[in-house]
């Protein structure tokens, strides 16, 4: 278990990656709300905006999620209890006036990095409401 990444995954650097050439610029595995003990793999502070990229055996992926043979009596309720922490730490966040992106890790990169452009850059209709 300590060859487990918790940030740095491939997806997460793929997502990054498109990102950052995107120009955009953002924290990494941060906590949203420092009081409280959840980060998030990318956080745009200054547009309240909190990215998780799910893994898809920890989070238990509707799509390639399994049930696991091996020690069941261990690993079922460990991933119900990650999956149960998910919807917590979301329904906190959106409480806090966060918006939170969810991501699987089988998801296209472009496609994931196109949908947070959309989240954190003003579109021409609400930039010009600014002016």
């Amino acid at each position: 278990m300590q060859a487990i990444r918790a940030r740095d995954t491939g997806p997460e650097l793929a997502v990054r990656r498109r990102l950052h050439a995107a120009g955009l610029r953002y924290r990494v595995a941060v906590r949203p709300i420092p009081t409280y003990r959840r980060t998030a793999d990318i956080v745009f502070t200054r547009h309240r905006v909190a990215v998780f990229i799910d893994g898809c055996f920890w989070h238990s992926c509707p799509k390639h999620g399994h049930e696991v043979k091996a020690n069941e009596g261990y690993w079922a309720p460990k991933l119900a209890r990650t999956v149960a922490r998910d919807v917590e730490t979301t329904a906190r966040l959106r409480e806090a006036g966060w918006t939170v992106a969810r991501f699987w890790e089988h998801d296209d990169p472009e496609q994931i990095a196109a949908a947070i452009i959309a989240l954190v850059r003003p579109s021409p209709a609400r930039a010009a409401l600014r002016q």
